[in-house]
C-alpha cells in the first residue's frame, strides 16, 4: 500500500545516480549525495556530486533548493519551481519556453526516482535520479 510522504520522510542524507540523456549528444551521469537538512519552514536541500560525460573532465556539481513542509519546492533564489505529489505522481514545471514534466515514484520506498522530461526549443532532455538513503 502506497504511504503519503510528509517532509519529514525526506531528512537525512541520500545516495543519488541521475542519468540525463539529451535529445542531441552524450548521456550524462551523476553520483553523489542529496541531504535534507530540517529547518523551521521545511526542509533545506543539498545535493553535491561528480558530473561525468563522454569525452570531457569529470567535475563537480552541486544544487540547493528549500522545500515547505507542504512539499513545495522552490529554487535557491526563492522562485516556486513545482510541488512534490505527496503520494507520488505528475509534477511540471514552466521555464519559459521550455516544459519540466516531473514524476515522483515512491513504490520502492526507502529508495524512489525522480524522473524529469524536458521539452522546447531551448531543452530536450530525460534525467532519471535515483535516491537511496544512506545509513
Amino acid at each position: 500500500m502506497q504511504t503519503d510522504r510528509t517532509s519529514a520522510d525526506f531528512a537525512g542524507a541520500w545516495a543519488i545516480e541521475r542519468t540525463i540523456t539529451p535529445t542531441v549528444g552524450p548521456v550524462v551521469r551523476l553520483e553523489g549525495t542529496a541531504r535534507w537538512v530540517p529547518v523551521s519552514d521545511g526542509l533545506d536541500y543539498f545535493e553535491r556530486g561528480v558530473l561525468q560525460m563522454e569525452g570531457a573532465a569529470p567535475m563537480q556539481a552541486e544544487r540547493k533548493y528549500h522545500w515547505t513542509t507542504d512539499l513545495s519546492v522552490f529554487f535557491d533564489d526563492g522562485r516556486f519551481f513545482h510541488r512534490v505529489p505527496c503520494s507520488g505522481g505528475r509534477t511540471e514545471h514552466f521555464c519559459d519556453p521550455d516544459t519540466y514534466v516531473g514524476t515522483y515514484d515512491f513504490t520502492a520506498w526507502p529508495s524512489f526516482n525522480v524522473t524529469w522530461d524536458v521539452s522546447g526549443p531551448r531543452k530536450g532532455y530525460l534525467s532519471v535520479t535515483r535516491y537511496s538513503r544512506i545509513g
